[in-house]
C-alpha cells in the first residue's frame, strides 16, 4: 500500500489540491484490498512463476488449454502485467527474476530488423491467435515494464519499434484489424487493444503520434449503438456486448475523456446488460476478458460509486473459483491467461501499475 501511496502522490498535481487528491485516492482504495485477495494474488504469481520455469525461456507454459486456441504471446504479456500490478519489476520485488525473464521474452520476439516489412511487430511463430491484439498487450507490458523501472535501453528500442508498427498499421477509418499492416477492415476490439497501448507508451515517455491517438479515439467514439453499448465493427449494431463497452469507456478514460455524454450512456447500457445476464443466467463468451475491462471502466470514473458496486461481489465470484494450486481454471485460452487476468482484477485497487491508476 506504502509504494501505491507514493505512486499517487507522484502522479497527481503539485500543490495542496494535488495532495488533497492524492489523500481521497489513498482513502478510496484502502477498504477494497481484503487479506483474502492479497492472498488470493500471491498463491496465484507463485502459479504463474512456476508456469514459467516449466517453459525455460520466460513465456508460461500452457498445460490445459481448451480446443486448441494456444496463445502464448499475448497470455505471456497479460502475466507479466499481472506480475507488475503486484509490485514486482524487472530485477526488483518478489517475482523480479520472473518479471525480467518475462519482459526479455517479450523484447526477443519484438522485429528489430532494419529493413522488414514488419518492424516493431511482436509475433511468436506458431501463435496464430495472439495476433495484433497479443502486439497491443506485449506492447502495453513493455511500456509498463520501462516506465516502472527506466533506464533499460533494450526494452525502449523494443517499445519505440512496437509503437511506430502500431502508428503504421491504423486504418483509414481509424481503426486496426488482426495483421500488421494497414487494413481495409477494422474491428474494436483490436482498437481499443492497441489505443491502450499506445496511451501506456506515452505515459512511460515514448513519443506516440497525437494524431493517430484523435482518429482512434473518434473510430472508438462511433462504435456507439444506439443502445448505448459499443458494437465490434461501424456500423454493425447486432454484434455489441458488455466486455467490449466497458473496454471501449476504458480506453476513453484512458485517452483522457472521463465524464460525456458517451461515457455516461455507456455505463448506463453496461448496467442494464449486465442485470438482463444475470436474469437469463447466460454467461458472457469472454468472461475474462468483460472482467478485465469492467473493472477497469468502473475503477477510473469520476464516479467511484460504480466500482464500489461492481468490485466486491466480483471479487468474492473470483475468490472462490480458486483452487488449492493458485490457479484459476475453466478458460479456452488456458489457466495461465485465466490466472493473469484474475490477479489483475484483484491487485487493481492498489494503483501500482500505471495504466490502471485514476
Amino acid at each position: 500500500m506504502l509504494l501505491a501511496l507514493t505512486l499517487v502522490l507522484l502522479r497527481c498535481d503539485d500543490g495542496p489540491d494535488g495532495v488533497r487528491a492524492a489523500s481521497v485516492l489513498a482513502a478510496q482504495r484502502t477498504p477494497l484490498g481484503t487479506p483474502a485477495a492479497e492472498r488470493a494474488v500471491a498463491e496465484g504469481l507463485s502459479y504463474l512463476a512456476g508456469l514459467q520455469a516449466q517453459s525455460g525461456d520466460g513465456s508460461f507454459a500452457i498445460t490445459d488449454v481448451e480446443r486448441g486456441e494456444y496463445a502464448p504471446l499475448g497470455v505471456t504479456a497479460l502475466c507479466t502485467l499481472a506480475f507488475l500490478a503486484a509490485g514486482s519489476e524487472p530485477g526488483r520485488g518478489p517475482h523480479g527474476e520472473v518479471v525480467t525473464r518475462a519482459v526479455e521474452f517479450l523484447v526477443a520476439h519484438t522485429d528489430l530488423g532494419e529493413n522488414s516489412s514488419e518492424r516493431g511487430y511482436i509475433s511468436l511463430q506458431g501463435d496464430v491467435i495472439s495476433k495484433t491484439h497479443g502486439h497491443g498487450y506485449a506492447t502495453l507490458a513493455l511500456a509498463e515494464a520501462y516506465g516502472m523501472a527506466k533506464g533499460s535501453e533494450r526494452i525502449r528500442s523494443a517499445l519505440v519499434a512496437a509503437v511506430e508498427r502500431i502508428e503504421k498499421c491504423q486504418g483509414s477509418e481509424g481503426g486496426w484489424f488482426y495483421t500488421p499492416y494497414q487494413p481495409v477492415d477494422h474491428e474494436g476490439s483490436v482498437t481499443i487493444c492497441l489505443v491502450q497501448a499506445l496511451r501506456a507508451a506515452r505515459d512511460a515517455g515514448i513519443q506516440v503520434n497525437a494524431e493517430v491517438v484523435r482518429r482512434a479515439e473518434d473510430y472508438v467514439r462511433r462504435l456507439q449503438a444506439k443502445s448505448g453499448l459499443f458494437c465490434y465493427t461501424l456500423g454493425d449494431e447486432r454484434r455489441t456486448s458488455i466486455g467490449l463497452t466497458a473496454a471501449a469507456v476504458a480506453t476513453l478514460n484512458s485517452a483522457g475523456t472521463y465524464d460525456d455524454v458517451v461515457i455516461h450512456s455507456g455505463i448506463d447500457a453496461i448496467w442494464s446488460a449486465l442485470g438482463r445476464q444475470e436474469e437469463s443466467g447466460k454467461r458472457a463468451d469472454f468472461p475474462e476478458y468483460e472482467r478485465l475491462y469492467l473493472a477497469q471502466a468502473f475503477w477510473q470514473l469520476a464516479d467511484t460509486s460504480h466500482f464500489n458496486r461492481w468490485f466486491p461481489g466480483e471479487r468474492e465470484d473470483i475468490l472462490k473459483l480458486q483452487e488449492k494450486d493458485g490457479a484459476w481454471r475453466g478458460s479456452r485460452f488456458g489457466s495461465a491467461y485465466v490466472t493473469a487476468v484474475n490477479c489483475l482484477v484483484l491487485s487493481l485497487p492498489d494503483g501500482v501499475l500505471p495504466v490502471f491508476q485514476r
